[in-house]
């Protein structure tokens, strides 16, 4: 582990390297972890990615054309095999239902996805569903059945033309052909090129978490698409009120009526190793949302906060025909509460991932500017939130 001194030693290259190319691409930004942010007690996966569960696959496909098409398409792939004859268990929860979300009344009823899941903007949802359909019909052993792809959205319209529906075919095809199981682009990519977090450049994120042994040793990992506010907090410090950027800001100061509540959601793919039924995927969904509030986030009214939760464990995927009722193993509720405790920290620093990693996105259209790191980082070192896995008891992240 880096000692705080040569984290801030390395901080600083970062700094120096921004400062000259401020628009560089995000490797020029660390994660929340490798600047010294660590979130929880839980150890992290080997990519602290949502790819840390097996099988689980993610792509990107970026849309930067002309002088206001800043967005793109992120798809997940839950697990491998056909995916129709043999869906994973899942679950979508509604923090706050505004939103446009395909495919979500039948993942309800029937507890199961048969289809990846497909992230992108708002007025895309419904080109990019027929794109992945048109994927699906060519995917071996489909046959001719209906399907029911799943779809969500954020609104990135304030530096995208959405209303252009520049997500088609072969946006969506590139993603799928481009998912896989390594490392996961964050930050300014894909879904969320055009996206923000609270009062900032935000968008693709991820993180996971790694039971031990004696809780399961079970993995769960997030995902997320950021588009939301509120007042950013960080370990608990106060990173918006400090860099004057919170939620009803005008309000409170001048004691009259403003309009800086900065409406927005966020999708959240929760994906785990645990054998899980879909009502305990629905509990575990519901939890995410604890690490979204961890943030400073609280669901605007016009908010779509959505959770999909699905489980990989090969032996809960039921098959769509069998003539003998089927039997697999699903974990106990006393069991659950690691898992919930796990998803919670990933969530939160997925969240964080985003923000850290975006860069600064502009268009014809306006600019969304990355959130500044020297400053970010005197704030988070003021309120003694860097280092903690060698400050704090237990050191669970070198287990």
């Amino acid at each position: 582990m880096k000692t705080l001194a040569c984290i801030r030693c390395s901080l600083m290259a970062v700094l120096i390297a921004c400062s000259v190319a401020p628009a560089a691409a995000d490797e020029s930004r660390p994660r929340a972890r490798e600047a010294g942010l660590i979130v929880g007690t839980f150890a992290t996966g080997p990519l602290n990615a949502i790819t840390d569960v097996a099988g689980v696959k993610v792509g990107h496909t970026t849309v930067i054309r002309g002088e206001d098409l800043r967005t793109g398409v992120t798809a997940i792939i839950p697990a491998p095999g056909n995916l129709y004859t043999h869906p994973v268990p899942a679950w979508i929860h509604v923090g706050n239902g505004y939103g446009k979300l395909i495919g979500g009344s039948q993942v309800r009823e029937f507890g199961e996805i048969e289809t990846p899941i497909l992230l992108t903007c708002t007025l895309c949802v419904w080109s990019a569903a027929n794109a992945l359909k048109e994927w699906l019909y060519e995917q071996p052993g489909i046959g001719q059945h209906t399907i029911n792809p799943v779809v969500g959205e954020t609104n990135d319209g304030r530096i995208s033309n959405m209303w252009a529906d520049p997500i088609q075919r072969d946006e969506v095809f590139a993603a799928l052909a481009a998912a896989t199981s390594g490392p996961v682009a964050e930050g300014s990519v894909g879904a969320g090129t055009g996206t923000k977090a609270f009062a900032w450049k935000g968008g693709i994120g991820t993180s996971s978490r790694r039971l031990p042994g004696a809780l399961g040793g079970y993995t769960v990992g997030v995902l997320v698409q950021t588009n939301f506010g509120g007042t950013l907090t960080m370990n608990g410090a106060p990173v918006g009120r400090e860099l004057g950027k919170y939620a009803y800001r005008e309000a409170l100061e001048a004691e009259r009526k403003s309009d800086d509540r900065e409406d927005g959601s966020i999708m959240i793919v929760v994906a785990t190793d645990a054998p899980l039924s879909a009502r305990s995927l629905d509990r575990l969904a519901q939890r995410a949302m604890m690490g979204l509030a961890r943030t400073g986030s609280f669901a605007h009214n016009g908010s779509g906060d959505y959770v999909i939760a699905f489980s990989t464990h090969p032996d809960v995927r039921r098959p769509r025909q069998a003539e003998a009722p089927f039997s697999g193993p699903t974990l106990a509720n006393e069991s659950m509460s690691p898992l919930f405790a796990a998803t919670v920290e990933a969530t939160e620093e997925a969240i964080y991932n985003a923000i850290f990693k975006a860069t600064t996105v502009s268009s014809s259209r306006g600019t969304l500017e990355a959130i500044p790191l020297g400053p970010l980082l005197e704030i988070l070192e003021k309120y003694q939130v860097l280092g903690w896995d060698r400050s704090l008891p237990p050191n669970a992240v070198e287990e």
